[in-house]
């Protein structure tokens, strides 16, 4: 363990909104999960994004707080709340379809941002924020902003067709760690002009934009992590699926926790797959982890 690193600033940076789903609403957003899962880890955790000057952004706030996630920069906007309909297969795998004009897609850039940016240790986020230009601009102002060392962590989470080949090499381009799953491994990989092979993918990505940590999650299937030249597989615990969303956002952010304090790779990967394996057998993305998996 890094001794200078006791509790480290955290930022999930982009979309909060609520999960709709046929039986109840979940809040949720993608960098909204991995700041909560960061603070459940044992992170300090922050969200930079916005919401409404309505219910859903009083029960945002309300939400985040209750999982110990900073909201002092969560900024209030006269656009509504995000909310997105979530609708589960039979294997439990969701997919999604978001309201327009949310207010995380109005995310204004402000020198209390850089100050935060200034002294995080790592920072998430993805491409669907970054459909609409000012929050587009907030991001990369934030990436901008951080320090050499500062964990990166481009999850590009690619969602109905808010995405782009601009949108994913500049950011592969300000990130230092890359994490997708293996559905989105031939999208990027077509993009890119990349190899679809995952092993072959991932060391090309690597090399490309000099990133020095991927992590391809594969559902069922396990999943592989790549870190300065070494690959670590691992399967995946046989677990009773409620849902599988928020899954990934835990793992990303087991894997943030893990790097900033120098673990060894093999441990790193296994917490974040039993992490994200409990994830799965709860309803919603955020729920209350269980006190083993604090760091």
């Amino acid at each position: 363990m890094n001794p200078e690193i006791v509790r480290p600033n955290i930022v999930g940076l982009g979309e909060v909104l609520w999960d709709v789903f046929p039986d109840a609403a979940h809040f949720g957003g993608a960098p909204a999960n991995f700041a909560c899962h960061a603070a459940g880890l044992g992170g300090d955790a922050w969200v930079v994004s916005a919401v409404g000057r309505d219910k859903l952004g009083d029960d945002a706030l309300a939400a985040l707080s209750a999982k110990n996630v900073h909201t002092l920069l969560l900024q209030r906007d006269d656009h509504p709340t995000g909310t997105v309909t979530v609708t589960l297969d039979a294997s439990k795998q969701a997919s999604y379809v978001f309201a327009a004009d949310p207010a995380w897609d109005h995310v204004a850039w402000n020198e209390s941002l850089a100050l935060l940016a200034r002294k995080c240790k790592a920072v998430c986020f993805g491409s669907l924020a970054q459909r609409a230009p000012t929050s587009r601009r907030t991001i990369r102002e934030f990436l901008e902003n951080t320090s050499p060392d500062c964990l990166r962590i481009f999850d590009v989470n690619l969602r109905q067709s808010f995405y782009s080949r601009e949108v994913i090499e500049t950011s592969l381009g300000f990130a230092n760690v890359f994490k997708l799953n293996n559905d989105e491994v031939p999208v990027v990989a077509g993009l890119l002009g990349l190899p679809k092979d995952e092993h072959a993918f991932v060391t090309e990505v690597a090399a490309r934009f000099d990133l020095h940590t991927v992590a391809l999650t594969r559902g069922a299937a396990g999943s592989l992590l790549w870190h300065r030249g070494a690959f670590d597989e691992k399967k995946a615990p046989k677990v009773a699926v409620v849902d599988t969303v928020g899954a990934g956002d835990s793992f990303t952010a087991a894997l943030a926790i893990g790097l900033l304090r120098d673990e060894p790779m093999s441990r790193i990967h296994q917490r974040a797959v039993d992490v994200a394996a409990f994830v799965c057998t709860k309803p919603g993305a955020t729920p209350d982890l269980l006190p083993e998996f604090r760091l």
